[in-house]
């Protein structure tokens, strides 16, 4: 008798498990409808997010468009009136129109190292307008480390003719020929010979190369100056970058010059590195391949294939 009881009890339990059940799937039913709704607004806000943020890329790339025409177009029109600036400075100096007093010589001398400063400011401007641009030509050729050295040994040769610092160029035995654009490396090597110099009151500045790897070589330009300290070290291959110092208020740089220098040696496929402690001089280091190839140089829409080099 007990019999018929249990079997519906039984099913009363299945119905409100089953009522449970619905009332739990309605509920979730009820939650992914609103997720899917959440998700749907935020769908429309990435898409929106993206729309805007191709807008903002868009007026970025005509800013740094805009910026490299005015970059460009002010270095041009800068470089005739101080390339006259120069010249005249220079007929002056040379007393082709008569003598010229000691103080005479001296403020003219303050407007030609004025005028040479302000022209090395325009050419970094103008190189880095065309680096910016993609409009800089890669020239690579073949050629030794010696012809190298002895072109940067000439060049810098009249700066040190009375200088309390050595200028060494240590025999590149080691390096093999090279094949990148040597006007490049040459104008990189300038620029960290330039600084070193500028920053080394009296000791003696290095300039070596040698071969980490097979496939790349390291030149260093390794001096005995003021160093740099690590706080402001990361700085100093930025735009107009100027480091707080006695010797830098006395010898005013652009400010550019490193930061050409890096883009100069990633056009040729390699890095630039800077190891520096306060009181206790610098090393500047650029590391290229031995051979440059088009590959390396996402900038140039123009591909050239390496000749053999000669023997």
């Amino acid at each position: 008798m007990n019999g018929p009881d249990i079997t519906r009890d039984e099913l009363e339990r299945v119905r409100g498990q089953r009522d449970a059940l619905r009332n739990e799937l309605h509920e979730r039913l009820k939650q992914i409808d609103s997720l899917t709704r959440e998700l749907d607004e935020t769908n429309r806000g990435v898409v929106a997010l993206y729309a805007e943020l191709d807008d903002r890329a868009l007026e970025l790339r005509q800013v740094a468009e805009l910026k490299s025409r005015f970059l460009s177009y002010m270095s041009h029109e800068f470089r005739t009136p101080l390339g006259s600036i120069r010249s005249l400075t220079r007929i002056l100096l040379d007393r082709m129109d008569g003598p010229l007093t000691t103080e005479q010589e001296r403020q003219v001398g303050f407007i030609q190292s004025a005028a040479e400063e302000l022209t090395d400011m325009v050419n970094d401007l103008l190189d880095l307008a065309r680096i910016d641009a993609g409009r800089i030509s890669i020239s690579p050729a073949w050629f030794d480390m010696v012809d190298l050295f002895a072109a940067l040994r000439g060049m810098f040769k009249p700066i040190l003719a009375n200088s309390a610092v050595d200028l060494v160029f240590e025999e590149p035995s080691s390096v093999p020929r090279i094949y990148t654009d040597d006007k490049k490396l040459s104008q990189i090597l300038r620029n960290f010979i330039s600084n070193a110099l500028k920053f080394t009151p009296a000791g003696e500045v290095r300039v070596s190369a040698t071969c980490p790897t097979s496939e790349q070589v390291t030149f260093s330009v390794t001096d005995t100056g003021i160093g740099i300290a690590k706080e402001d070290q990361g700085a100093l291959f930025q735009d107009f970058a100027q480091i707080d110092s006695p010797i830098q208020k006395r010898f005013r740089g652009t400010g550019l010059g490193l930061a050409l220098s890096k883009r100069l040696a990633e056009l040729l496929g390699g890095s630039v590195t800077v190891e520096s402690e306060l009181g206790r001089g610098s090393t500047f280091s650029v590391t290229i391949p031995v051979h440059f190839t088009p590959a390396e140089l996402p900038l140039l829409n123009e591909s050239r294939t390496a000749p053999v080099p000669e023997n």
